[in-house]
């Protein structure tokens, strides 16, 4: 299955510079959690969400096609 672009030109800078500041957010949790303020367990969990979800947005503004409105649910961009 192709994806198929579902989303126009402000949805994919919307989801673009949310994936690039969900990503650029983390690198003070990173620093938090090497200095042993956050427990390790916890701010890699963080941190592997971050970049996952903030990777998956990147995807979606690059490509142009959004998961949730391919399942059919209206989205305001």
């Amino acid at each position: 299955m192709a994806l198929e672009c579902n989303i126009d030109a402000a949805g994919k800078y919307v989801r673009l510079l949310l994936g690039i500041s969900a990503i650029i957010s983390s690198i003070p949790v990173v620093i938090v959690t090497m200095f042993g303020v956050l427990d390790q367990t916890i701010g890699l969990a963080i941190i592997s969400c971050m970049w996952a979800g903030g990777s998956f947005a990147i995807f979606e503004g690059w490509t142009g096609w959004c998961i949730v409105r391919s399942m059919g649910m209206k989205t305001p961009l």
